[in-house]
C-alpha cells in the first residue's frame, strides 16, 4: 500500500531492522523508533497511518505508549507485538483500542496480512462515514444505515409507509441514489456490490432491480430504467406544477 506511513516501535534493534526492511519491500513507509519515548515524540511531530507497538519495552512500555497515542488520536490503527500470549495482556491491549495483536515469534507474511486487513477495514470505515447516509428523492426518504425506505405522505392524511430493505437492496439503492439521474454502469455496480461481474451475479442483480422497482412503484415521478448495453438509471422526473 504505497504512501502508507507506519510507526514501528521496537526495542530489539536487529528484529526491528529486519521487520522495517520487510515492510518497506511491500511499499510501506516505515519509521523505526527504538523505544516508547522516541516513538511518542515522532507520533507528535508527523502524521502516521498505523502504529505497530512492541509491548515489552524500557522507559515507556507499549501499553503506556498506546494510552498516550490514544489521547492524541482516537482513530489511528494500533497493532501490538509481544512475546507474551497471556489472556490478560490481550484483553488489556483491546481495551486500549488495539485493532490487532500478534504474538512473537510470528511469520512476517502473517503480520503483513493483518496490517493490510486493518488498513482496509479502517479506511473503508472512514470512507463510509464520509458518505451521505440519508437520501431524498421523489416522495421517498431512504435511511441507509437502517435500510428503511419511507414513502412520505402527501396531503391525504394517511400515515407514511415504510419498508425494510434487504442488505443487497439497500446497497444497490444507495448506489442509485449517489448517482441519481445518471447512468449506473452494470459492471461498476456488480464489482462494487458483488465483487465480480459474471453471469450469475448479473442475474442476481436483475432480481434485486425488480424488487426495488416494486418498492418504488408508489411514486410515478421515480423510475429505474434500463439503459441498453450500459446499465440502469434511477430517474427522478420533474413533477408538474
Amino acid at each position: 500500500m504505497e504512501g502508507i506511513r507506519i510507526l514501528l516501535v521496537e526495542d530489539d534493534h536487529n528484529f526491528g531492522d529486519v521487520l522495517k526492511s520487510y515492510l518497506e519491500m511491500h511499499d510501506f513507509e516505515v519509521h523505526l523508533a527504538p523505544n516508547g519515548e522516541v516513538g511518542l515524540q515522532y507520533f507528535k511531530e508527523r502524521p502516521v497511518d498505523l502504529c505497530i507497538l512492541d509491548v515489552m519495552m524500557p522507559r515507556i512500555d507499549g501499553f503506556t505508549l498506546a494510552r498516550e497515542i490514544r489521547s492524541l488520536d482516537k482513530k489511528v490503527p494500533l497493532i501490538f507485538l509481544t512475546a507474551k500470549s497471556m489472556k490478560e495482556d490481550i484483553v488489556t491491549g483491546f481495551k486500549l483500542g488495539a485493532d490487532d495483536y500478534v504474538s512473537k515469534p510470528f511469520n512476517s507474511e502473517e503480520l503483513l496480512a493483518r496490517i493490510q486487513a486493518v488498513l482496509k477495514r479502517t479506511l473503508l470505515v472512514d470512507q463510509i462515514q464520509e458518505e451521505p447516509k440519508e437520501f431524498e428523492f421523489g416522495n421517498y426518504h431512504f435511511h441507509f444505515p437502517t435500510r428503511v425506505l419511507t414513502h412520505k405522505t402527501s396531503a391525504n392524511g394517511k400515515s407514511d409507509q415504510e419498508v425494510k430493505l434487504s442488505p443487497k437492496e439497500a446497497e444497490l439503492l444507495r448506489l442509485f441514489c449517489k448517482n441519481i439521474n445518471q447512468v449506473l454502469s452494470r459492471t461498476d455496480a456488480l464489482k462494487e456490490i458483488w465483487g465480480e461481474d459474471s453471469y450469475f451475479t448479473a442475474r442476481s442483480m436483475d432480481v434485486f432491480i425488480t424488487k426495488l422497482r416494486k418498492h418504488l412503484k408508489m411514486d410515478e415521478s421515480v423510475e429505474i430504467i434500463n439503459i441498453h448495453g450500459n446499465g440502469f438509471q434511477l430517474l427522478e422526473k420533474e413533477k408538474a406544477s
